[in-house]
This record gives C-alpha cells, structure tokens and sequence, in this order.
C-alpha cells in the first residue's frame, strides 16, 4: 500500500526566490503568459501564481529545440539557468535561459480576450465580469484580488493579536438580523427562512463566549439597487468586542486594525501596490464628528440642502469627505450618534438625548465602508426597545438568551470588504474590486 507522508516538497522554484540560484538550472510551473519571436532566439514570458517570469529560449542555450505546439495559455514546466543583470536604475533583475520545456496541456481555442497586457485595454466592464476566470489571468486584474487577499490577511492577523476569536456564522437562519424588506426569503423543508443580511445576532451571542470575536464571510441583502456602489452579496469583515467602556473603544480598535492593514498592505503586497498605482492612505488618528454637527457643516459650508435629516445621501458623504481631507488631513472620518429611528433595533441610545444613539458609520474619502456601534445589553432594554419597533420578542428567544443569562457592554461593526478595496484602488464601480460580483442582474459566472 502507497503511502502519504503528509509533507508538501515543491521542486519548482518561486521567482522570489531566484537570487538563491543564480547560475543554476532550476524548475518553474506557470501558464506561457506570451510569447516573443526575434530574429535567432525568442522570449517566453511565464505567468506564475504572482509574478511574471522572462524566459529565453536560444538553440545556443540548450540541446533543447522547440516545440511546434507551444503556445499562449499551454501549462507547462520549464527549466532553465538563472541569469542576473541590473536595470537602469541599478537594481538586480533575473531571467532564466531556457533548457528544457514539458508541456503539461495544452487549451483547446485561444482567449476571447488579450490578457497579455499590462490591463485590460477597451474592454467594457460588463465582458470583463462575464470572462472572470479568464479576465482575471491578466496580472492587473489578478492584482486586484491578491491586495484583497492582504485586507483580510490584515484584519484577521491584526484582531488574533488582540485576543480575537475567529467565528463562522450560519448564513440560513429564521430571521433576519437588521429587520425590514431587504432579506432573501428562502424555502427551507416547507419552512420559510431568509440569507443572513449579517453575522449580527451570532456575534453578540458568541461575546458571551469568547469575549472578543469576527468573521470574514459573505452577507446577503435583497436590495432593488443599481448602483456602482451596491451589491447584493458582499464580503463584510465584523467583529464584536466585549466589556467596553463606551463605543470609542470600538472605534479605537477598528482605527488600529485599519493602521495595521495599510502597513502590511505597503510591506508585503509592494508588488501590487505599485503594479495598481494603489494610493495607500497614512494613518494615524481618525476624526470623528456628531452627526447633526455633520449636518450643519454640509449646510453652512458646503451650502448643500439635504433630502433626509436622519441619514446621508452619497452627496453628502462626498461633502465630508472633502471636510475629512482639508480640515484634518485624514482620508477617514468617523460620524457618531445616528438618529435612533435609523438604527437597528439592538443598537444603544445615548442616555444623555435618547433620539440619538451610540454608534457611528466610518467614511472613506467620501463613501462609507462601516457601521458600528454599542449594543444593548440589558434584557428588559432590549425586550422594550424591540416592542417599540413592532417586533415580536418571542421570535427572537435564542438571540435574548445572551441578554437574559447576562451580557457585558458590548459592541462591534461591519466592514465591507469590495468598498473599502474600491476606494483604495480609485475604482468607479465597486463591481471591479468583487471577483464574481451579485448584482439584481448578475448571478454568473
């Protein structure tokens, strides 16, 4: 009987690693990104998991001649010797002289696109979303998704160092956690059940657990929206924290989580950054204004008269935005004490004028990416607050369980992951930071 060690021995060498074997002949895997003929040798650009490799194929190289069936998009194996030399600008760059090519397969027709330039030139967004699998080989686009790949990487290193627990959350449940019309109802078994509009109800309950908990997964809303800035299933990167001494601790922490993922993304993602033209921002404090004072800055400064008193529309953001950037240098802003009326039904009044509450959006450069804030953590606060909204306690038994057996002051928000990468990126359409993006008119590919 064979047996499986368990242990993972890639012969193939990482472009990052070349100044390891200069001089060397070395194995690399990837896709024949392109290919270059010149008079007597001809270039063999490799397209690996993150990088673009040149290659040099000359019959003075090797006993090696080629193959009439390579092409564009064949995967192949491809051994050559590490060469070194210096760019213009001084710098070690390498290529490898090629040896020996495998052939490992071949594509049965060639791309509907070209995916071998630096982006996806006239090309309408709509081909591009349509070709995913494909429109996402080409290394800008695939950039995209490496720096989001980093996002996540740094929340969820950045809250584990704060004693962080990682949870999973049902994404089928009985209610929904925001209430209103903008849920997914399901058939479940002859039972009706709903997409979870967010991890809410699960994370409260798992504070009285773990204390401090997140979750990187997908939510669901049933909105009629169609918009550059909507979605109907995103990514939202939440977390709730236990035994706070006010929602600034929330908002505290969400600052040092997003300092931390700015400075991994600037470290460990340059490549993409740069490849991107990323504008990442600095961070060192976040601003924070009142809600209604945001309101009187958007009338008295920006001369702006606003359709709803209780919330924002994107105009207004954008007028912040601009507040954020002149008055405190900040990409960032923070806006606290939402109307009541406006919030959901588990977030805390502020004791001192309970027409508002303890939370607060954050706005990035003009859009907003969270919401947040302290949670009611008194049962019989809770029970009534729910009574005053028409709901149905009764319904809610197992998320009152953590009020009922007690709660600590707790509080948390929700960050979406596709807003926030594009705004980093200068994208118009948050549609091109979503890898297979759910819209009211798209479910595939």
């Amino acid at each position: 009987m064979e047996k499986i060690s368990g242990n993972i021995n890639s012969t193939c060498v990482e472009f990052k690693d070349f100044k390891n074997y200069d001089g060397q002949v070395i194995p690399v895997r990837g896709y024949i990104h392109r290919i270059r003929e010149m008079t007597g040798f001809s270039f063999v650009i490799l397209r690996t998991a993150r990088d673009v490799i040149q290659c040099v194929y000359a019959p003075e190289f090797s006993d090696y001649r080629w193959d009439a069936k390579l092409c564009e998009e064949a995967c192949v194996e491809i051994h050559g010797k590490v060469v070194s030399s210096k760019d213009a600008k001084g710098n070690d760059r390498y290529e490898l002289q090629i040896h020996d090519i495998i052939i490992l397969s071949l594509p049965a027709e060639p791309l509907p696109i070209v995916i071998n330039k630096k982006q996806l030139d006239n090309i309408q967004l709509s081909t591009i979303l349509d070709l995913r699998p494909v429109s996402m080989r080409n290394p800008r686009e695939r950039a995209i998704f490496k720096l989001q790949e980093g996002i996540q990487r740094g929340f969820r290193d950045f809250l584990t160092k704060q004693g962080f627990t990682e949870i999973h959350s049902p994404k089928i449940n009985y209610a929904g956690a925001e209430g209103g019309t903008n849920v997914f109802k399901l058939d479940y078994f002859g039972k009706q059940v709903y997409l979870a509009q967010s991890p809410q109800l699960y994370k409260q309950a798992m504070v009285g657990v773990f204390q401090r908990v997140f979750e990187i997964a997908p939510v669901f809303r049933a909105e009629h929206h169609d918009t550059s800035r909507h979605l109907n299933e995103y990514i939202s990167m939440d977390f709730e924290m236990g035994f706070i001494d006010s929602f600034e601790d929330i908002m505290n922490m969400e600052t040092g989580a997003l300092k931390y993922i700015m400075e991994l993304l600037k470290t460990e993602y340059s490549e993409e950054v740069t490849l991107l033209k990323a504008d990442i921002p600095v961070i060192n404090e976040i601003p924070a204004i009142k809600f209604m004072d945001a309101k009187k800055i958007i009338m008295d400064k920006f001369k702006y008269k606003p359709s709803d008193m209780k919330d924002f529309d994107p105009e207004e953001e954008q007028l912040l935005g601009k507040h954020a950037k002149k008055e405190f240098d900040s990409d960032f802003i923070f806006v606290t004490h939402y109307p009541s009326k406006k919030r959901p039904f588990y977030t805390m009044d502020d004791p001192a004028d309970p027409e508002y509450t303890l939370s607060f959006d954050l706005l990035f450069r003009g859009l907003e990416i969270t919401s947040g804030g302290q949670r009611i953590h008194d049962y019989n606060e809770q029970v009534a607050k729910m009574e005053k909204c028409g709901m149905n306690p009764e319904e809610f038994a197992t998320y009152l369980m953590l009020h009922k057996y007690g709660a600590p002051p707790h509080g948390g928000l929700g960050l979406g992951l596709e807003r926030l990468t594009m705004h980093l990126l200068g994208f118009k359409n948050v549609r091109e930071a979503t890898m297979f993006p759910r819209d009211i008119n798209r479910v595939t590919p």
